[in-house]
């Protein structure tokens, strides 16, 4: 790992490790300069904490970090958290506002799932990349842009391009420098690694209860978490330990501890999860929702919550397994 990055990403966020030095490395090498950077991966592959890795090593990391996530706003709304406004350029504008790219002044920009920018703003953020300025809305006054442009989407930019529902111009202002942040299911070697990292944060933390004594995984977790493919990445294995050091009394966590939703597990030829005397996988699910049951007193809501799932989940499969909680 580059000495220039900070020992803090080693294992937190998207937990930069082995697997992800070349990662690191490009990350490293990039934030000496003022490229614009978009970051490709699915989600949960630790895009964001890639963003502020790039920003915390540039020669702009004591300037703002801004971010912004363009999948949960309107367009309307997007636009004025981008270029702020002046007053009265519409019903409620009661003054000037400034806007995120100028609040990011000096500093790195960080447009989050760029992919869902509809064509409007996608040509209103071409043209600020293009002339390094901007105006309000309602306003007619040139706003200089002097920020470091970072993108990230799980979304494949260059086909929308080729299909007309991205820029093609646009995304070629993005993609200047290209990194792609591999998923977990490409780095199953590092998983176990990966997991002990994140029992020992979230075992001190006080998410999931402090815990005086270490906590371990035996051969049989280890092994099931190595089987798994994470379509929600580290984010889906962050939450699995979550609840798996809620259920575990004493200081290993086992098999049983362990739930995972069926669509995370690989299909195909591999190790037995479970040796033939200990039952099937319905079986292991039913006692872990009796366990957390009787954990939580008999709260469902709470078990849906502590178990990750929703309450009406909860209540299927209650009635599937027939029991009364």
């Amino acid at each position: 790992m580059p000495a220039s990055v900070p020992r803090m990403y080693v294992f937190e966020g998207s937990d930069l490790i082995r697997a992800m030095s070349p990662v690191v490395d490009a990350l490293a090498r990039v934030a000496k300069t003022g490229a614009t950077v978009l970051l490709q991966g699915e989600s949960g592959t630790g895009k964001e904490v890639a963003a502020r890795l790039l920003h915390e090593t540039s020669p702009r990391a004591r300037r703002p970090f801004i971010a912004i996530n363009c999948a949960v706003l309107t367009d309307q709304l997007l636009e004025s958290e981008l270029f702020g406004h002046e007053k009265g350029a519409f019903t409620g504008a009661h003054a000037q506002r400034r806007g995120r790219i100028e609040l990011a002044e000096g500093g790195t920009f960080f447009l989050d799932e760029v992919g869902e920018l509809k064509p409007g703003l996608q040509a209103k953020l071409l043209r600020v990349l293009e002339e390094r300025q901007f105006e309000r809305l309602g306003g007619s006054t040139p706003v200089v842009a002097d920020v470091r442009w970072v993108a990230a989407t799980n979304r494949d930019l260059r086909t929308m391009a080729q299909e007309g529902t991205f820029r093609e111009d646009l995304y070629h202002r993005l993609a200047v420098f290209p990194i792609r942040l591999p998923p977990l299911r490409e780095r199953r070697e590092d998983i176990v690694p990966l997991a002990e990292s994140l029992i020992a944060q979230l075992s001190t933390s006080g998410r999931a209860g402090e815990r005086r004594t270490p906590l371990r995984l035996d051969d049989a977790a280890k092994e099931r978490l190595r089987l798994c493919d994470w379509p929600g990445n580290v984010r889906e294995l962050r939450n699995a330990l979550e609840r798996a050091i809620i259920l575990t009394d004493g200081p290993v966590i086992q098999l049983e501890h362990l739930w995972i939703e069926e669509s995370s597990v690989q299909v195909g030829p591999a190790t037995p999860l479970l040796a033939p005397d200990e039952g099937s996988l319905a079986e292991l699910e039913r006692q872990t929702i009796q366990r957390t049951l009787a954990a939580v007193g008999g709260n469902r809501r709470l078990a849906a919550t502590k178990l990750g799932i929703g309450l009406r989940t909860l209540y299927e499969k209650l009635k599937r397994y027939d029991l009364r909680g």
